[in-house]
């Protein structure tokens, strides 16, 4: 019956991918981007909840329960960051705190070991090198990144205005972005004819297009007043932060 999570977990991705995608062009706070928000958050966390299945039942894809770990996290926390009332928190914000900090751990130990010659404590189904190794002090960073921003808003009690926006903005870009490397970085070549290879800058495309775009976002969002001037406007700017 392994084909059938997976299956699931394949078709998930792909219904993510193109809701995320249509969420990402289409104009915040839109009806077409509150809909595909919403069917982005669902599908993602089936996705991620399989990849966390396979990660058990597949020898040696532990590293992949962890990584499907952090995708519901950033997707469960970019969801409730607009969800939840401008400065406030509740129990959800502390208990998605503790969660990163149970993510953090594991990767922070093992990018150490990768990083003085320690052999980790399991074996991987892929080497731990080369652009496998980068992948994982990447991840490294975004977690101790997610886990800052979560400390400073538990600390704080909660965000607000373009604090908020850029939140929800690059947790679900990223999970977008993480969702886009696994398929076409590791999916797509599979499914290829035997002898067809595509250059793998080409495989990259799509998930450095995501990063491109969530780096756009950020900065028009925190620096350039885009937040401040259409907040005000429109009560569909305010339905956005639902988006």
């Amino acid at each position: 019956m392994m084909w059938l999570p997976f299956a699931l977990h394949i078709a998930a991705g792909m219904v993510g991918l193109l809701a995320g995608t249509v969420a990402l062009l289409t104009a915040k706070g839109a009806r077409l981007h509150r809909v595909a928000g919403t069917v982005f958050f669902a599908s993602m966390l089936v996705m991620a909840a399989f990849a966390d299945y396979l990660a058990v039942v597949v020898p040696d894809q532990y590293v992949n329960f962890f990584i499907g770990s952090f995708v519901v996290y950033l997707i469960a926390t970019g969801w409730i960051t607009v969800r939840r009332p401008q400065r406030t928190i509740g129990s959800a914000e502390k208990i998605a705190l503790a969660a990163v900090l149970c993510l953090l751990l594991p990767f922070a130990a093992l990018s150490f070991e990768l990083a003085t010659g320690l052999t980790p404590p399991f074996k991987s189904a892929i080497p731990l090198k080369g652009p496998v190794l980068i992948a994982l002090y990447t991840f490294t960073f975004f977690i101790a990144l997610a886990t800052i921003g979560d400390l400073r808003v538990v600390w704080a009690g909660g965000i607000a205005g373009a604090q908020r926006i850029g939140r929800h903005l690059w947790r679900m870009c990223l999970a977008l972005s993480l969702a886009a490397g696994s398929a076409f970085t590791n999916g797509l070549p599979r499914l290829l004819p035997q002898g067809v290879h595509l250059p793998l800058l080409v495989l990259f495309v799509p998930q450095l297009a995501v990063l491109a775009l969530l780096i756009f976002w950020a900065v028009r969002v925190r620096f350039t007043g885009w937040y401040s001037r259409a907040a005000p406007s429109t009560a569909s700017f305010r339905v956005a932060a639902r988006g």
